[in-house]
């Protein structure tokens, strides 16, 4: 059995992989061709393979810096790393976060089909991420693995399900297109940056502006609409922009730290400052081939999603993972991370004050959730939405991961926890009714799924009566315009004396 679970495990984890059978199952769906169904397959699974080669480059670029940093200024503390915790969580709960992970899936895909909330999370990576954190919750406030497994399957389909739902109006600002969603862990740190940005920032005058996104205040100019000096050209290009930041960034952090702690520990002997360039490059490479991944998979995944959507999920929106948006802004990804890792720095510093568990910053995940969180800021609130609003989202992702630590039992006692804002929302809701006892998250439970099929149907039933109303008004005006024409009154008269013998 377990190796059964260690094997659906291992399918399942791999976004490339569960793009890779989207795509699949999607042109089938439209009996594509055996050539195109190929191709759309395994172009879909490569991009997102590139894509994720990406991320690696840029978590490889950023991991030394973390340690760099905490030991230029002498800060110790919990550090929220996904890949950390996660690694120690299964190794105590990995069939129960095996099988929530699974069922989750199932969950969501049926809410998705039944209710008004059409998003098929495909973010596996983040998914058995959430499904650990679910599992070591339960697991660790008395419930029994049966238990865990049946009532956290429902509590991960519902948190995929209303994350997407929840951010998707930002989403649609940004991109003008109703076609694709976010399915990330950040979700609700990038919905906050949304928010911020409408309020402080007001709209901003980009290509999608107007398309779908919400309304807001005056306009404001973009982050894209930068107006930069003829002899600094060259910083029109992304590429160019974010190696010349990130380069100062690397070098003032490095030489603060010292050439004997890089040399000896982070460089293998390579000459410090070299070495601080040769970080700052990798990151600009690895984000200019998350772009290139980024493309290649919507070039894909869209056109064969369609065939799920028509088939088995009726108007079904993929939910990627938070790169598919750096395309849209690639100056709002740079300012976002930057802006994200300062809310981190404000927020340790505030609990340095008061005394408390310091949390340092997660520099991997300021730099993804912080990115998406300065593009939507900067589609609802332009440049000063994109800072706010990722500065609203660093110091969400420092205070929520501290609020739940005490639900995580022993695990919670490591130098590591979950990083992304929606770790902290749910597990403070699992968490804080669990610790009141089984009944009260399971009653939690199952007002989240009546609240989904409930609110679904009143917005079902008040968007058809809207809809019957404006057609009823469209059949009424057009009567009336046929009414008033000259003549029509004698056309009708005349056509009645032809039809009488």
């Amino acid at each position: 059995m377990n190796g059964f679970l260690k094997s659906l495990l291992d399918v399942f984890k791999e976004p490339s992989v569960i793009i890779g059978l989207i795509a699949l199952l999607g042109l089938t769906l439209q009996r594509k061709s055996l050539s195109d169904t190929v191709k759309g397959t395994v172009k879909a699974f490569v991009g997102f393979l590139v894509l994720a080669a990406g991320a690696g480059v840029v978590s490889g670029a950023l991991t030394p810096f973390g340690d760099m940093f905490q030991h230029a200024f002498g800060v110790q503390g919990v550090v929220p790393n996904n890949e950390a915790i996660v690694g120690e969580v299964l190794t105590q709960f990995g069939s129960q976060a095996a099988l929530i992970f699974f069922f989750g899936m199932v969950v969501n895909v049926v809410l998705a089909r039944f209710t008004r909330l059409k998003f098929i999370y495909l973010s596996g990576h983040v998914a058995i991420y959430l499904a650990a954190m679910i599992a070591v919750i339960l697991m660790s406030n008395g419930f029994a693995g049966w238990e865990a497994v049946l009532w956290g399957s429902l509590a991960q389909g519902l948190i995929t399900t209303l994350s997407p739902a929840l951010v998707h109006p930002w989403v649609r600002a940004v991109t003008g297109r109703d076609e694709v969603a976010i399915g990330h862990t950040g979700g609700f740190g990038i919905w906050f940056a949304g928010l911020v940005g409408r309020i402080c920032g007001g709209r901003t005058t980009t290509a999608a502006d107007g398309a779908h996104g919400p309304k807001a205040g005056p306009r404001s100019k973009s982050t894209e609409d930068l107006k930069i000096p003829q002899g600094l050209g060259f910083l029109r290009d992304t590429t160019v922009v974010i190696a010349v930041s990130m380069g100062v960034v690397y070098l003032v952090v490095t030489l603060v730290a010292g050439a004997g702690y890089v040399e000896s520990t982070l460089s293998n002997g390579q000459w410090y400052l070299i070495w601080a360039l040769m970080q700052a490059g990798k990151f600009a490479a690895g984000v200019f081939v998350i772009l290139a991944g980024v493309r290649a998979v919507l070039a894909e995944i869209l056109p064969a999603f369609k065939g799920i959507s028509e088939k088995l999920v009726p108007s079904a929106k993929p939910a990627l993972d938070v790169p598919i948006l750096f395309t849209f802004a690639p100056n709002a990804v740079l300012i976002g991370f930057l802006a994200s890792f300062v809310g981190g720095l404000l927020g340790m510093g505030v609990l340095v004050a008061v005394g408390g568990t310091v949390v340092i910053p997660g520099v991997v995940a300021h730099f993804m959730t912080g990115a998406a969180a300065g593009v939507v800021g900067n589609a609802t609130g332009g440049r000063r939405g994109a800072v706010l609003g990722a500065l609203a989202n660093g110091l969400l992702i420092t205070f929520l991961p501290l609020l739940v630590l005490p639900y995580l039992g022993s695990t919670g006692l490591k130098n590591s926890t979950f990083s992304d804002a929606d770790f902290g929302v749910a597990g403070l809701l699992l968490g804080g009714t669990a610790h009141w006892g089984k009944f009260a998250l399971i009653g939690l439970i199952v007002l989240g799924l009546a609240a989904v099929f409930i609110g679904s149907g009143a917005v079902g039933r008040r968007t058809a009566t809207a809809a019957a109303i404006a057609k009823e008004a469209e059949e009424t005006e057009a009567d009336e315009s046929d009414a008033a024409k000259p003549g029509a009154d004698a056309d009708k008269t005349g056509a009645a004396a032809t039809k009488k013998p």
